[in-house]
């Protein structure tokens, strides 16, 4: 069931990144956060419900509530138009807590690919926490890139691994494989993010910091 939500947290993620480079207008992002958020409520609750007491399993779960939250938060943000501050700082603890889950899935869960899956998530939301809570608004189409790129990345692939059985076949390779993705292409995108784009955003159309989203 995790891994349904998974795909779906693909395309939340997808989304927001487009949002954030100007490809899809701020409130029009809003539905998808509530779905996605709302099934990642919906999901966790399940898992924890039927563990019959695997702290595993619960201790799995109980993550996925730093991402439904994530996307209530923005839905909420961006259909009442709301101060974004309280959204990044609750980013800066979704960051940190990843990367207790990163270490955790590469101890205590044996799970190498989804501990550097959560160090790529812990890097994604240290990023909204500057770019909302500290209102670094140059870092905002660097944000948006990486944010869409891992929406197919560290979710969407995952998913689908995952649903055809074939995940715990590749997980060290993915591990590996994940690891320099997010080196090489987090590195490369620094250069092209400082360059202005070709085409001015509207500021009609633009998400503002207050917009930015996880």
């Amino acid at each position: 069931m995790a891994s349904v939500g998974l795909l779906f947290v693909g395309a939340v993620l997808f989304i927001n990144g487009a949002m954030l480079l100007g490809w899809v207008e701020a409130r029009s992002a809003a539905p998808m956060n509530f779905f996605v958020g709302g099934l990642q409520i919906i999901t966790p609750l399940y898992l924890i419900f039927t563990a019959e007491g695997d702290t595993d399993v619960i201790l799995g779960a109980s993550g996925l509530f730093l991402f439904s939250f994530t996307y209530l938060y923005v839905a909420v943000n961006l259909t009442y138009d709301l101060e974004s501050t309280g959204l990044g700082y609750f980013c800066l603890f979704v960051a940190i807590t990843a990367v207790v889950f990163s270490f955790l899935n590469f101890t205590r869960l044996g799970d190498p690919a989804f501990g550097v899956i959560w160090l790529h998530w812990a890097f994604l939301w240290l990023l909204f926490f500057l770019l909302l809570g500290r209102k670094r608004d140059g870092i905002g189409r660097y944000t948006g890139a990486v944010c869409a790129i891992q929406g197919w990345v560290t979710a969407w692939i995952p998913a689908l691994l995952l649903l055809t059985g074939v995940f715990e076949g590749v997980g060290v390779p993915l591990a590996i494989g994940l690891a320099i993705f997010g080196v090489v292409v987090y590195a490369a995108l620094v250069p092209w993010a400082r360059r202005a784009p070709r085409t001015p955003t509207s500021a009609t159309s633009a998400p503002s910091g207050d917009h930015a989203v996880a």
